[in-house]
């Protein structure tokens, strides 16, 4: 184990060097192109690193995503793997662009010329847009979970099998058998013991008694039942009997909102619950009190 670690850490450095050392290559170029575009010293100078670093980032990010957001990072990849070695090519076909930081041209044909240049200018704001996105996208990534291995997987597949056989085992309780008891046998009677014969009787206690199965019965429910009848005046809960004054009280306060339409003695004697008749007296009552006319 420790010597393919060893191996594998050899070959990130190697990996890593060959990748500086192009990168030392490529910058030598990058940097005289962004001098012909009119770019500065320090311009120039940090222009390998916005097209080439996101070369780099976009890598990072394809061993980082999965699904569609490799696929992205793969296309930008691309993108600036294709752009960086038009520039190189460029700079390889025109010598006055070699140790040059002034501005100049990048080709003789005009259309070449704008369509290189706006490679050139375009290739900086592209590493700000595509460079944020991926980093948005690596720092939202979240990896997907990695299955058990097959080996654990059977083993605790083998336990929970045993386990669920021995509680299988001491869980299953042992099968009902029926208790059938025989009726015990006729016996005959006193003054019949003489005029019956004696084969006859013997046929008599032959004949075979069905047995009497068990039937499981329901329950009873402990729940009360509701009264389906009228209940009887013993049953019922004794109420106090109110006195007229009580009533009267009681009408005021249930019909105080009340229009003079509705002030009938069925409606009283709904809301107060009380008689018929002492309804028809509170409605005469209140009626007087309102200054209506008595029905």
């Amino acid at each position: 184990m420790s010597l393919h670690r060893k191996g594998r850490a050899a070959l990130v450095l190697a990996l890593v060097a060959v990748v500086a050392m192009a990168f030392r290559v490529s910058w030598n170029a990058l940097r005289d192109i962004a001098g012909a575009i009119g770019a500065d010293a320090t311009a120039a100078t940090l222009y390998p690193f916005v097209v080439d670093g996101l070369m780099a980032l976009a890598l990072i990010a394809t061993l980082v995503l999965a699904g569609r957001d490799r696929t992205f990072a793969l296309r930008v990849l691309a993108a600036y793997t294709i752009a960086s070695l038009v520039l190189n090519y460029v700079h390889g076909l025109v010598p006055e662009l070699h140790g040059s930081v002034d501005w100049g041209r990048l080709a003789d044909w005009d259309p070449a010329n704008w369509a290189l240049v706006l490679l050139a200018t375009s290739l900086p704001v592209g590493s700000i847009y595509f460079g944020s996105d991926l980093v948005a996208k690596v720092l939202h990534h979240r990896p997907a979970p990695t299955p058990a291995p097959i080996g654990n997987a059977e083993e605790s597949t083998g336990n929970e099998r045993n386990r669920s056989s021995s509680d299988l085992v001491v869980s299953t309780p042992e099968p009902i058998t029926p208790n059938v008891t025989a009726l015990p046998r006729p016996v005959a009677v006193g003054f019949l013991k003489s005029s019956i014969p004696a084969k006859p009787v013997k046929a008599i206690e032959q004949l075979a008694v069905p047995p009497i199965e068990r039937r499981a019965v329901a329950a009873e429910s402990t729940r009360q039942r509701r009264a389906t009848g009228r209940v009887p005046e013993v049953a019922r809960t004794p109420r106090r009997k109110r006195t007229p004054g009580e009533l009267l009280s009681e009408a005021r306060t249930a019909t105080a909102g009340w229009p003079d339409v509705r002030l009938t003695a069925e409606g009283i004697r709904r809301e107060v619950r009380t008689s018929p008749a002492n309804a028809r007296s509170l409605r005469d009552t209140l009626r007087a009190e309102r200054g209506l006319s008595v029905a």
